[in-house]
């Protein structure tokens, strides 16, 4: 049977708000029962909130952790020992022949700190299978970059 993850999104508001469209595009993301996250439409959406996560935001911190989970399995496996792992990804909308709005690229920018020297031809040869085994990436139509810093 294959791996199934679920979440559950939710959203409730007045009806009048929702009839005029000017309803809270605010709402909840809940996770294995009990993590919540607060989560909105995007900032330049009328009634979202910029403090929230956006579904695009979601997207590209999901491709970040999976190469990041990737990465520290395989270099611990190649005999290096990281200690500290930071990403500044992000993601860029574009249009797809149909004119449709999808994420067209997204970009990793990971800084790994070892423990004691590492051979940055190994370093390059982990990020490379971290992103050949990565699931969201093979999962993504959008073109995925990671640029180690």
């Amino acid at each position: 049977m294959a791996d199934r993850y679920s979440a559950t999104v939710t959203w409730t508001g007045p009806a009048e708000d929702h009839r005029s469209g000017q309803y809270s595009r605010v709402h909840e993301w809940r996770f294995d029962g009990h993590t919540v996250v607060r989560a909105s439409a995007g900032p330049t959406v009328p009634g979202s909130d910029p403090s929230a996560v956006d579904p695009e935001e979601a997207l590209v911190a999901s491709a970040s952790a999976c190469h990041m989970l990737w990465f520290l399995a395989i270099a611990r496996k190649k005999g290096l020992t990281v200690i500290a792992y930071e990403d500044q990804a992000d993601g860029e909308m574009g249009k797809d022949e149909a004119g449709k709005d999808y994420m067209a690229v997204v970009t990793l920018r990971p800084h790994v700190t070892f423990e004691g020297e590492a051979d940055p031809a190994l370093v390059v040869e982990c990020h490379r299978l971290a992103h050949e085994d990565c699931y969201i990436a093979n999962s993504l139509r959008a073109e995925m970059r990671v640029e180690p810093r």
